[in-house]
């Protein structure tokens, strides 16, 4: 009588454990979220930060704030992985086919994209920045069919350099939301989060582009709605770990373009390219400054630095290059007048 009383508690208690472990689901991946735009949101960002840590106390705390670019500081504990990337243009990163890369190295489910300050300072029609756009949204849909877009009304512009700026930017911002209505669909809406009205360049930045303390906390406060009503209802996109087959034959070629200029910088850029006849898993580019230029921030690569000389090899995401693929890395640097451009090489 007691061994068969030991064996029934034995078997109750592997039921009662069999019983709580189909019933309790497994943890869901994290919602990931991409914060994309130029300096505004990546230089150092700080609204951002504040967002982040508002959403952690309010219970949103399965979320995985995404992009390539680390964190640059603000003093506040928060996730800082970012896409704003400083003195970029909506139109080149277009044209340019850079956001594929950024994707597909993040795996976004949502996006909260401020862009276009750069372009409006160099007076692109609104119409040319929305075409922008729209080949943006499309490529983010190409990495997630139920990709949720929040696209911001830009802050005010009033920088010393450019007075027509602040109309350019209103402009700009009227156009957006018929564009918005008109891209949007059900299985990927694209929501206009207005962080134009109530912002104040005097009080709310420090040169009359980018947000101060006060500033920061207006950007938070607009996309934070916006942002918890995008949360409901998202399924995040699952992990794949690609397999990757090691190999040490093959070259390649790095190819420098100069992106932009002006006085006391620059932004270049570096197209790596696979010339073997067999898939690469990794890259090292390396290039010597001939006027004492230096780089100041990158993206798309690891950067060493010593003096003149500059190394740079590929992140974990965009090392793996089949035969003629090619990957694209920037940077911003500084130069004292002189810029000539260096002369990549590529192993």
């Amino acid at each position: 009588m007691r061994k068969t009383s030991g064996a029934l508690a034995a078997f109750l208690a592997l039921a009662a454990v069999v019983m709580y472990l189909t019933a309790t689901p497994a943890s869901a991946a994290a919602i990931r979220i991409m914060p994309l735009g130029d300096s505004i949101t990546g230089s150092p960002g700080c609204w951002r930060a504040l967002l982040w840590n508002r959403l952690q106390s309010t219970g949103y705390t399965d979320i995985d704030f995404v992009g390539t670019l680390p964190p640059q500081g603000c003093g506040v504990a928060h996730d800082g992985d970012n896409e704003g990337h400083g003195g970029y243009l909506a139109t080149n990163v277009a044209n340019q086919n850079l956001l594929p890369g950024w994707l597909s190295a993040t795996r976004p489910d949502i996006v909260m994209m401020h862009f276009g300050t750069n372009d409006v300072w160099s007076n692109i029609p609104p119409a040319t920045i929305l075409g922008a756009f729209t080949t943006l949204v499309n490529q983010m849909r190409a990495s997630n069919p139920a990709m949720k877009i929040l696209v911001a009304k830009i802050i005010p512009m009033n920088p010393s350099s450019c007075a027509e700026c602040g109309q350019r930017a209103l402009n700009f911002n009227n156009a957006i939301p018929a564009w918005a209505a008109s891209t949007s669909t059900a299985q990927s809406p694209v929501t206009v989060v207005d962080q134009w009205t109530g912002f104040n360049t005097a009080t709310d930045t420090y040169d009359g582009v980018h947000p101060n303390a006060a500033g920061d906390q207006k950007m938070s406060d607009k996309w934070y709605p916006a942002l918890v009503n995008a949360l409901s209802g998202v399924t995040p996109t699952p992990t794949i770990t690609p397999t990757v087959t090691p190999t040490t034959s093959g070259g390649c070629t790095a190819t420098y373009r100069n992106a932009g200029q002006w006085q006391g910088g620059f932004q270049g850029e570096v197209t790596v390219k696979n010339t073997g006849t067999t898939p690469m898993t990794g890259w090292t580019v390396r290039w010597t400054f001939a006027n004492g230029q230096q780089v100041t921030q990158i993206w798309g690569g690891t950067l060493s630095a010593s003096g003149a000389n500059v190394t740079v090899r590929n992140e974990s995401w965009n090392g793996s290059l089949a035969p003629g693929a090619s990957t694209t890395f920037g940077f911003l640097g500084s130069s004292s007048g002189t810029n000539t451009a260096p002369s990549p090489t590529c192993s």
